[in-house]
């Protein structure tokens, strides 16, 4: 697991735009599959939209809350859950016991890459009918995978974003170092050095990869930070959740300027 079910993202700069609407979607897939999903717009919107994409667990108040705080910042922004085809479109009605493992893992097995595109597809395409002509996928964990796989030129992304994503195989699955080869959009991904789920190794053999495919893309490892560093309540590791965040806000802005591959 990620995040609990108490836990929230930290605010680092004022808002600089009112937040319009905020409010609870149910969305359909391209196999007509409805799945849950939480849109936040802004008022005046400033940036692209953005596509977030949670941990295992799926939409949780963490992610209605990130998606508030980016569209505080001028970007709409649309957080999805992952288990409509398996425990229906109303996230709010299963119970924290939902998030447990045991309770969890039969789900979690249960997703596919078809359909997992098909949702993030939709999504996309909902995002665009509020009026954003660019979107940007941001993930955390099992959703920074997803956001790395998104760079792939058929969600038509400007930019994808992954806080601790692990990119290796997983489960005799291939994960986006595998997939390196046909990812395009621009990659910013944020990792923990003292994370001790996803080793330097499998970080290097992605930075090598996508470099190997030509995919631009930047690497930012904080030392000492865990896999989770983003959190209001990791308070040791409020510099590098601060500038995570700044750096996410200016590759929102502008994905083709990347630092250092």
């Amino acid at each position: 697991m990620c995040y609990d079910a108490d836990s929230a993202p930290p605010s680092f700069t004022p808002a600089t735009s009112t937040v319009a609407e905020s409010a609870a979607l149910t969305l359909t897939s391209g196999d007509g599959t409805e799945f849950a999903a939480f849109l936040a717009r802004p008022a005046r919107p400033t940036g692209p939209g953005v596509l977030v994409l949670p941990d295992n667990r799926g939409l949780s108040d963490f992610y209605r809350a990130t998606a508030v705080r980016l569209a505080e910042q001028g970007h709409p922004a649309l957080a999805v859950d992952y288990y409509g085809r398996t425990a229906g479109a109303a996230p709010q009605e299963r119970g924290p016991e939902f998030g447990e493992l045991p309770n969890l893992l039969p789900h979690l097995l249960a997703l596919t890459p078809a359909g997992l595109d098909a949702d993030l597809t939709a999504a996309i395409g909902r995002l665009r009918a509020t009026g954003a002509t660019e979107v940007t996928a941001l993930g955390f964990c099992f959703g920074g995978r997803q956001a790395f796989r998104a760079a792939a030129p058929r969600f038509g992304l400007s930019g994808v974003v992954g806080y601790y994503g692990y990119p290796d195989a997983l489960n005799g699955a291939p994960g986006p170092t595998q997939l390196a080869p046909g990812l395009t959009a621009p990659v910013l991904a944020f990792w923990g050095g003292a994370d001790e789920h996803i080793p330097a190794a499998a970080v290097t053999a992605f930075d090598t990869a996508l470099t190997a495919a030509g995919c631009p893309h930047e690497f930012l490892t904080f030392p000492g930070a865990p896999h989770n560093f983003f959190e209001l309540s990791a308070v040791e590791h409020t510099d590098a959740a601060r500038t995570s965040w700044q750096r996410l806000l200016a590759f929102l802005a502008a994905p083709d300027r990347l630092g250092p591959a």
